[in-house]
């Protein structure tokens, strides 16, 4: 069974009010946008039958009004040959050609307003169903976001993430003074070879040192503070 039982149900629907009720909003929008697009393919329908009869009677009004002239045109024929009788006659099928008309033109009003309503409602529908579909994708956003939310709140209330935390702090911990122990074996450390490097003259400062005596025009080092005369 459908959520609404007439047409007008779904136009005249308080979309809020009914969500508000639902224990289950997102499903509950679901059926009411299947419903409201079944009433418009059913407004739609209705309205192409009324579109049709309307057209019928405009042609029968007009089917009426054409042979009235045409009897009046033989009645006129049939008296200038001074045939009274036939002219009677053809007045005769005038005016039944004529009553038709009034009968014709009552439908058509009627045809008019229904499509005036169809018209109405099929705008307020169309309002309805935007709404229900804007509705729909705002529940969905906010079902998805507050999933994801409560598996983060679960993750952080999660005893064993905070465990599995604490166990790498544990482990980091271990891991630096295991680091800082390899690095006291090198204090004081010196090998052979850094022994030697360390005798090595830096070339460059030589360089750069004898360039300056031959600028001062001094040719000859100075002799160390060390040597003894």
């Amino acid at each position: 069974m459908g959520i609404f039982s007439r047409r007008n149900d779904v136009i005249n629907s308080d979309l809020s009010k009914m969500l508000g009720k639902a224990g289950d909003p997102e499903k509950l929008v679901r059926l009411i946008i299947q419903e409201m697009e079944d009433t418009l393919v059913e407004v739609r329908s209705t309205g192409v039958r009324s579109i049709a009869r309307k057209k019928e009677l405009q042609r029968g009004i007009a089917d009426a009004q054409h042979e009235a002239l045409d009897w009046e045109s033989k009645a006129e024929l049939a008296l200038s040959k001074d045939r009274e009788d036939l002219a009677r006659g053809a007045l005769a099928a005038r005016q039944r050609a004529l009553d038709r008309v009034p009968a014709l033109e009552r439908e058509l009003k009627l045809i008019d307003e229904e499509l005036a309503k169809l018209d109405s409602d099929t705008t307020k529908l169309r309002a309805k169903l935007a709404d229900a579909r804007s509705r729909q994708k705002s529940l969905s956003l906010r079902s998805q976001t507050s999933s994801s939310r409560l598996k983060v709140r679960e993750q952080l209330d999660d005893r064993r993430v905070s465990d599995t935390l604490q166990k790498m702090d544990q482990f980091e911990s271990h891991v630096e003074r295991l680091e800082a122990q390899v690095d006291a074996y090198d204090l004081g450390q010196r090998t052979l070879a850094d022994e030697i490097a360390a005798l090595a003259p830096n070339n460059k400062i030589e360089d750069e040192l004898a360039k300056l005596r031959a600028k001062l025009g001094k040719n000859t080092a100075p002799a160390s503070s060390g040597t003894k005369e």
